[in-house]
């Protein structure tokens, strides 16, 4: 015996999710065409990028990883938090506003999360995180990083990392030629005097007497470089003074 069929009753909500664009261009080739009867000159076809939008919805598990990979941990410093956003990807992953309010609260704080989606144009997660912080503290003594000493010269490296996130959220966004990677900000000396007074005691009188040759200020990478130098040529003397 057959029914009348019925709406079935658990059938999945849909759910909103953010958009993916993503824009395929297809190149035409140019070409000089010249009749052989013709004196005029050549003729040059134009070329013309053909646009062609692909769009897929997030899915919930990519909602769900993104949120892993970005958001903040309890007690953790925001400083400490931006430079993992950068560690994981945060600059290749452009967002439009509506998408990145899908992303939830992602740094524990109501100001900043609010700020990240609050730009309706299609930007970097980082560009977003940067000025939704400095909108947050608009002023810079207002947004130090966390305190304490280093313990090894890795965590120190991560924390003079911390100092150039710090100086790249009161940055000019609109400068196109101040750096986007933290890594290749410039040490200035007020980020190394901030470096060498959270030194361990064991470092600290030989940081204090470093200097740069060159008269441009050293890159956060290439300082990192010659600190990595610096703790291999320490623990070598310690080695050979245990031996001897």
């Amino acid at each position: 015996m057959t029914g009348t069929a019925g709406e079935p009753k658990n059938q999945p909500i849909p759910v909103s999710v953010a958009l993916i664009h993503k824009k395929k261009y297809t190149k035409k080739s140019v070409c000089l065409v010249k009749d052989d009867d013709e004196l005029g000159p050549s003729r040059e076809q134009e070329e013309e990028p053909e646009p062609e939008v692909i769009t897929r919805s997030l899915s919930l598990s990519e909602l769900r990883d993104m949120r892993k990979d970005f958001s903040c941990l309890p007690g953790e410093h925001i400083i400490t938090w931006l430079l993992l956003c950068w560690d994981n990807g945060a600059s290749s992953l452009e967002l439009e506003g509506r998408e990145a309010k899908q992303l939830g609260s992602l740094s524990r704080e109501g100001g900043i999360d609010k700020a990240i989606g609050k730009k309706a144009q299609a930007l970097s997660l980082w560009r977003r995180l940067l000025s939704s912080v400095r909108e947050r503290y608009p002023f810079r003594q207002d947004l130090e990083c966390r305190p304490g000493k280093w313990t090894t010269m890795e965590r120190g490296i991560q924390y003079m990392r911390e100092l150039a996130v710090r100086e790249m959220v009161y940055y000019d966004p609109d400068n196109a030629q101040l750096p986007t990677d933290p890594d290749e900000v410039q040490c200035t000396q007020p980020m190394w005097w901030k470096f060498v007074q959270s030194a361990p005691s064991l470092y600290t009188n030989s940081l204090a007497v470093m200097d740069w040759k060159s008269e441009e200020a050293p890159t956060v990478d290439e300082v990192a470089g010659r600190l990595r130098q610096y703790e291999e040529s320490l623990s070598s003397s310690l080695i050979l003074a245990v031996e001897l």
